[in-house]
C-alpha cells in the first residue's frame, strides 16, 4: 500500500537540464553530451558532487568544473552551465501534485545547489505555489548527501514517517531511482512524462489528470 509519493524536481516537475546542456554545447561547439560525461566522471566526488553537498562555493565549483572539463581536452563556462539548470514547469506534474494533496503526503527529493534550485526559486510566484505543495523537502545542498546515496532517501523516509517499502518515487535518472528501489520503493523512470504518470496512476489507485 502506497503512504506516500516522492518526486524529483528538475527532470520530472521541470523539463529536464539536459535539454539545456544540449544547447548550450551546440552553441560553445563542444561535443554532444560533454556536460553529462564531465558529471558522470568520479560522480561521487567531481565538482558537481561537491557543489551539490554544499561542500564548495559556486565560484570554486566553476573553476573545478572547467579544470575537469579542461583534462577531457574542452573548454567550458562553469557559470554558464550552471544557468541551464533553469527549466521550465509541466503543468500536467503540478496537476498531478494537486491531486494527490491531502490524499497522500509529499515530497520532493532534489540534488541542488545553494541557493538552492528550489529555495532559489520559490521566491518567484509559480514556483513558489509548486514548492509549498509538498509536506517534505529534501535538498542535497542542505542535508550534505545527495541521490543517489541511501542516506539521502533515508532522511526522506524519517521525515515522512514512512518506510522504503510505502513510498512511489519519480526520477528521470536510473541511477537515483535504483537504490531506491533496492530500498523497497516502488520506482518510476520519468522519459515521458504522460507515461510516466499513468504508470503513478496505477500505483496510487486514483486519475492525475
Amino acid at each position: 500500500m502506497v503512504a506516500a509519493v516522492l518526486f524529483d524536481f528538475g527532470g520530472v516537475i521541470l523539463t529536464s537540464p539536459f535539454e539545456a546542456f544540449a544547447r548550450y554545447e551546440r552553441q560553445a561547439g563542444l561535443p554532444a553530451h560533454t556536460i553529462r560525461t564531465l558529471n558522470a566522471t568520479n560522480p561521487d566526488d567531481n565538482a558537481w558532487a561537491k557543489l551539490e553537498r554544499s561542500d564548495v562555493s559556486i565560484d570554486e565549483f566553476c573553476q573545478l568544473f572547467e579544470a575537469e572539463a579542461a583534462t577531457q581536452g574542452h573548454q567550458v563556462d562553469g557559470a554558464a552551465v550552471l544557468e541551464c539548470l533553469h527549466g521550465d514547469v509541466r503543468p500536467a506534474m503540478v496537476e498531478a501534485l494537486r491531486r494527490i494533496k491531502g490524499r497522500l503526503p509529499l515530497a520532493m527529493l532534489t540534488n541542488n545547489i545553494l541557493p538552492s534550485g528550489a529555495g532559489r526559486d520559490a521566491s518567484m510566484g509559480e514556483l513558489a505555489e509548486i514548492v509549498a505543495l509538498f509536506d517534505v523537502v529534501v535538498e542535497s545542498s542542505r542535508v550534505g548527501v545527495r541521490k543517489p546515496e541511501p542516506r539521502f532517501y533515508e532522511i526522506a523516509c524519517a521525515r515522512l514517517g514512512v518506510a522504503a517499502a510505502q513510498c512511489v518515487f519519480l526520477d528521470d535518472l536510473g541511477v537515483n531511482l535504483k537504490p531506491a528501489r533496492a530500498m523497497g520503493m516502488t520506482t518510476i523512470k520519468v522519459i515521458d512524462p504522460d507515461t510516466a504518470l499513468a504508470e503513478l496512476e496505477d500505483v496510487v489507485g486514483f486519475p492525475l489528470a
